[in-house]
């Protein structure tokens, strides 16, 4: 049974940082494609970074330069650094594995005065 645990969110103010964590079980985490993904409310989820298996990188435009994500195969696990937040960052966080259905129950952030 595959398994996707985030952690990390919460409330932050504008210029503020949060690490997302996800953890992965039942799945051969070290092959696969990993992202972080968003939905704000009323708005569509879509893509904030991602990661191959040999650790290239992609970001939303949005996030360029502000945000990292990384991995540590050892552990199972994929992180989004998020630095310099903005309340337009303010939404509820997925971490996904590219090329099957499995999602994380989300972590929330806010980020607000």
């Amino acid at each position: 049974q595959v398994q996707l645990v985030e952690s990390g969110g919460g409330l932050v103010q504008p210029g503020g940082s949060l690490r997302l964590s996800c953890a992965a079980s039942g799945i051969m985490f070290r092959i696969y494609a990993m992202g972080w993904y968003r939905q704000a409310s009323g708005k569509e989820r879509e893509l904030v970074a991602a990661i191959t298996s040999g650790g290239s990188t992609n970001y939303a435009d949005s996030v360029k330069g502000r945000f990292t994500i990384s991995r540590d195969n050892d552990k199972n696990t994929v992180y989004l650094q998020m630095n310099s937040l903005k309340p337009e960052d303010t939404a509820a966080y997925y971490c996904h594995v590219h090329g099957g259905p499995y999602w994380g129950q989300g972590t929330q952030v806010t980020v607000s005065s």
